[in-house]
């Protein structure tokens, strides 16, 4: 690339290709790049992770030259873009989000936008997730319409953020993950480069609840708990202020754990597939 204009850029989120997010992060790309091309859920699929659609049909609907809509999964916009889609041309980076929401900690085991980041990366495109985060300190907020967001922070602070991480290579096995806090944008107290991580167990809980034929059924709710994150996390980055971004690996193998495996597995018998 000769420049930051020359990139082709692909955007897929997992909120749905009317989301504000989106048009936030197309917003953002456009001051990027010249080429933009949006391949999108139809409709919202957060928390849907990696998953795919085996055994139903996926639909596209073409809203425009640069713009698809996917009956499918965030992964599955991802693999019909870089497959089908825009055969023609590679892009040359995909933009997942900008989520409505936080990606952190444990989050990103349940996300879409994650994963349409991780499933770029696996095809040898470059990725960045991004999300914007609600209002701190909230409880129990669920997926409400009604909740305060700063999209302008992310509107105000992507651009150079991408700017500088566009401009540099990375390792082709990582992705990058990109919190905006939720704050206003002179609120924001700068970057930090951190680690995944780890909320304590009960984030995600169940409320009974009655559906519309008056039956009862389950609703999953958020209520995030920080615990006590370390120095160096996105938790807490976040919490005082900052923006996160995390790089991610696509090797989910725990290195540190294959040595103790090895030591205190050697002395197994050999396996012997004839002893009963």
């Amino acid at each position: 690339m000769s420049g930051l204009a020359d990139h082709r850029i692909l955007l897929v989120n997992d909120d749905g290709i009317d989301a504000p997010g989106m048009r936030v992060l197309e917003g953002v790309a456009r001051q990027i790049a010249r080429e933009v091309f949006v391949v999108a859920p139809e409709r919202n699929q957060s928390g849907a992770s990696h998953s795919l659609s085996i055994g139903k049909p996926v639909r596209v609907r073409r809203v425009d030259r640069y713009h698809y809509a996917v009956t499918g999964t965030p992964a599955e916009c991802v693999m019909l873009a870089l497959q089908e889609l825009l055969t023609d041309k590679r892009p040359t980076v995909c933009l997942a989000g900008i989520n409505r929401g936080p990606n952190l900690a444990d989050d990103t085991a349940y996300s879409g936008t994650i994963a349409a980041a991780r499933e770029s990366t696996q095809f040898g495109v470059p990725a960045v997730a991004m999300s914007q985060v609600f209002v701190p300190g909230e409880k129990n907020f669920g997926l409400g319409e009604d909740r305060q967001i700063h999209w302008e922070t992310s509107e105000r602070w992507a651009p150079p953020v991408l700017k500088r991480l566009l401009a540099n290579t990375w390792d082709d096995s990582v992705f990058m993950n990109l919190n905006f806090p939720g704050v206003p944008p002179d609120q924001v107290r700068g970057l930090r480069i951190t680690r995944q991580g780890r909320r304590p167990p009960g984030c995600y809980v169940l409320e009974q609840d009655k559906d519309a034929e008056g039956e009862p059924c389950y609703r999953m709710l958020l209520a995030y708990e920080d615990g006590t994150p370390g120095v160096d996390s996105d938790i807490k980055a976040i919490a005082d202020g900052y923006i996160s971004l995390s790089p991610l690996s696509l090797d989910l193998t725990a290195a540190e754990s294959l040595q103790t495996l090895a030591e205190n597995l050697d002395d197994l018998p050999e396996f012997n597939p004839t002893c009963s």
